[in-house]
């Protein structure tokens, strides 16, 4: 997940110097995919992106390559990944994740007549890069305000996968959602791991132990933005009989949550699989564009899940919130 600053923007609009891209040639489009570490399968990020790819593949017919990342690797093997689908004919290329940032513009570079997309990085600039962005901290005000309805115990915790800017805005949105139910309300955090070491998105023991931790410290609700460092938050909750929330995708509904469903409450939507199908359903007709696009509340880029019924009784007070977001009477922070 990448690293996004929040513009005051609240549309799905384009702002680029870049102009609309000619259509594509009358052959198949061949898409390829470039997963973060855990890539599909992971049960969040990496799979809302595979959904979107997917979508693309059932109703506009493309082909499709995807490619995983590995703990631990280089830029110079992000770089080789990225030039492995360009010189394979694969366009558009999709990297899914700021930790490609680098990568991708060097790459953009030396495949001028390819056109490539970023998910959550606006650092990667050229006029056939899309960077796809999200307002990670208004869907997690949203799910603060949710944690603090639920807790009994004035004590709510967040993890967060690695220490970088874009977590920052969950945590950010998280904390001042909270606040805006409860003021005084107590927030633990814990962030898994340091950059340059990003396997805080893949380590679910680091994520079990950094919730243990919480809810024997007094926490009743934890929210991760941990990406497949979250399951260990779940199983962390299930032991303790507390409750936790998910994030990016539906984590409620997804089969490798079953067994600790019963304690997600509620997940943050960050709507990736939007954003790839629309970036390659405008691939596919000409017109897709460079620059930042930006899905927010408004545009519903973000949201949160009600799968399970546990959060209910307490709907039409987040809805409030989410209203005041959208009207513009609240501003969420981002750091």
């Amino acid at each position: 997940m990448a690293a996004a600053a929040c513009g005051g923007s609240d549309s799905t609009t384009t702002a680029s110097s870049a102009g609309a891209s000619s259509a594509p040639a009358a052959a198949k489009i061949k898409v390829g995919l470039a997963y973060d570490i855990g890539g599909r399968g992971d049960g969040s990020f990496n799979d809302a992106a595979a959904a979107g790819l997917d979508k693309a593949v059932s109703e506009l017919g493309v082909d499709k390559k995807e490619l995983e990342a590995t703990q631990g690797e280089t830029d110079a093997q992000k770089e080789e990944r990225l030039r492995l689908l360009a010189t394979g004919g694969y366009n558009p290329v999709v990297a899914v994740g700021f930790a490609y940032s680098a990568s991708v513009a060097k790459v953009a570079k030396e495949f001028p007549d390819t056109k490539f997309a970023i998910v959550d990085d606006d650092a990667a600039t050229g006029a056939n890069i899309t960077n796809l962005l999200f307002a990670e901290e208004q869907g997690s005000f949203l799910v603060g305000v949710a944690a603090a309805l639920k807790s009994t115990k004035g004590n709510i915790g967040f993890v967060g996968g690695v220490d970088v800017p874009l977590i920052h805005k969950f945590e950010a949105g998280y904390e001042a959602g909270a606040k805006a139910v409860k003021p005084d309300i107590k927030i633990q955090t814990k962030y898994l791991s340091q950059p340059p070491d990003f396997s805080g998105f893949g380590d679910p023991a680091k994520g079990k132990t950094a919730a243990q931790g919480m809810y024997d410290a007094g926490a009743d609700v934890v929210y991760q933005a941990a990406g497949g460092s979250g399951g260990g938050v779940f199983e962390a909750a299930k032991a303790a009989g507390a409750m936790a929330i998910g994030v990016d995708s539906d984590q409620a509904a997804l089969p490798a949550y079953d067994k600790v469903k019963d304690v997600i409450i509620t997940s943050m939507l960050k709507k990736v699989d939007v954003a790839v199908f629309d970036f390659l359903k405008n691939y596919a007709s000409g017109t897709v564009k460079g620059g930042p696009t930006r899905y927010d509340l408004k545009a519903g880029g973000v949201d949160y899940s009600t799968t399970g019924g546990k959060i209910d009784d307490i709907k039409s007070k987040i809805d409030e919130y989410k209203q005041k977001i959208i009207s513009g009477e609240i501003t969420v922070p981002s750091t």
